[in-house]
C-alpha cells in the first residue's frame, strides 16, 4: 500500500467530513433506485486501469470514513462513511450533477444501483445512502482486487478493495 502524506489527506478528509453531517442529515424516505445498466455486466471493467490514489481511514465522534484519493487537497475521489448513530453508510463520489442520478457499484459478484443526489455541502459531492447490512457492502469489502463506481456526469473510477472499507462497514454494524 502506498503511503500518502498525512497533512494532505487530513486536510481533504477534514474538510469533507465537515461537509458530510450536513449532507447526511435525516431526510424523507428515499425513492427506489433505478435499475442497473447492463452495459458492462461482462466484467470488462475489471481490465480497466486502477484510478490513481490510496485509501485512508478517518474517525470522528459520530462517523468514520474511508477516503480514496491522491492525497492532494482536491484529489479526493470517493468517500465511504458510516453514520454511527443511524447505522447507515453513505457513498460519496466527487462530481457536479444537475440533480438525482444513478450510482452504479460493480464488484465481481454483484452490481448494485443506488440513487445519488447532490450533497448539501461546499464540496461537489454526489451522495448515496446504503443500510449498513446491505449485501452490496460485503461485495465491495470482499472484492478481489477492485470495484467500480459509475455516476452519471462523472468518469467511472476503479478503486482497490482495501481494509479501510471493511473497517467502516464494521463500525456501522457494531
Amino acid at each position: 500500500m502506498q503511503l500518502i502524506r498525512p497533512f494532505s489527506i487530513a486536510a481533504a478528509a477534514g474538510s469533507l467530513l465537515l461537509a458530510l453531517p450536513a449532507a447526511c442529515s435525516p431526510a424523507a424516505p428515499e425513492p427506489a433506485a433505478p435499475a442497473p445498466q447492463a452495459s458492462q455486466d461482462d466484467h470488462s471493467w475489471m481490465n480497466e486501469e486502477q484510478t490513481p490514489g490510496d485509501w485512508r481511514y478517518v474517525a470522528e465522534p459520530t462517523e468514520t470514513a474511508a477516503i480514496f484519493g491522491t492525497g492532494e487537497e482536491d484529489g479526493v475521489e470517493l468517500i465511504i462513511a458510516c453514520e454511527i448513530l443511524a447505522s447507515r453508510i453513505s457513498i460519496s463520489r466527487m462530481g457536479e450533477p444537475e440533480g438525482e442520478t444513478s450510482m452504479i457499484i460493480r464488484t465481481e459478484t454483484q452490481t448494485g444501483a443506488l440513487l445519488a443526489e447532490p450533497a448539501v455541502s461546499f464540496a461537489p459531492l454526489l451522495l448515496a445512502h446504503v443500510d449498513a447490512r446491505d449485501p452490496l457492502l460485503d461485495a465491495i469489502a470482499f472484492s478481489k482486487g477492485r470495484f467500480a463506481v459509475e455516476v452519471g456526469g462523472t468518469e467511472p473510477i476503479y478503486v482497490p478493495a482495501y481494509p479501510e472499507i471493511t473497517r467502516v462497514v464494521e463500525d456501522c454494524r457494531s
